[in-house]
């Protein structure tokens, strides 16, 4: 079954964290991660990354700090998590059969393989929005 890694999961609040500053102000790495619970070399670790991939800006000095690349509806949660982590192209068997196999499926294959399809478009379908306005809106359609 389809599941976010730990990093992803920090990437995901720090970004929901950035979202929600008025203004679009820079946030500096120390406080992103007292206000996410996440540890500071962690969170270091994880806004390069989203440095790389374009999602996040940062600047260093004074006033410097990380701010969203682009508007929050425009920020896929997808995005976020293949900035840090990517997806695995094989997922392991329910059943502990090693990798998901349709040729030779386990009993529970057809369920996870639509809960898979599910989150996924969860994660194609919802922006960073939902955390600014709730759910309305967050979701394209």
């Amino acid at each position: 079954m389809l599941q976010l890694s730990q990093t992803s999961e920090y990437a995901l609040r720090a970004l929901a964290q950035l979202a929600i500053v008025a203004d679009g102000k820079p946030v500096r790495a120390s406080d992103l991660a007292a206000a996410t619970h996440v540890p500071p070399a962690y969170v270091s670790k994880v806004m390069r990354k989203l440095v790389v991939a374009g999602l996040v800006s940062g600047a260093k000095g004074h006033h410097g700090g990380f701010r969203l690349a682009r508007p929050a509806d425009q920020i896929r949660f997808i995005d976020v998590i293949q900035a840090v982590d990517p997806l695995p192209t094989t997922e392991p068997c329910a059943f502990g059969w090693g990798a998901c196999n349709s040729k030779s499926p386990c009993l529970l294959h057809p369920a996870f393989t639509r809960l898979n399809a599910r989150v996924r478009q969860w994660a194609e379908q919802t922006t960073l929005d939902v955390v600014v306005h709730g759910s309305l809106g967050a979701e394209r359609t």
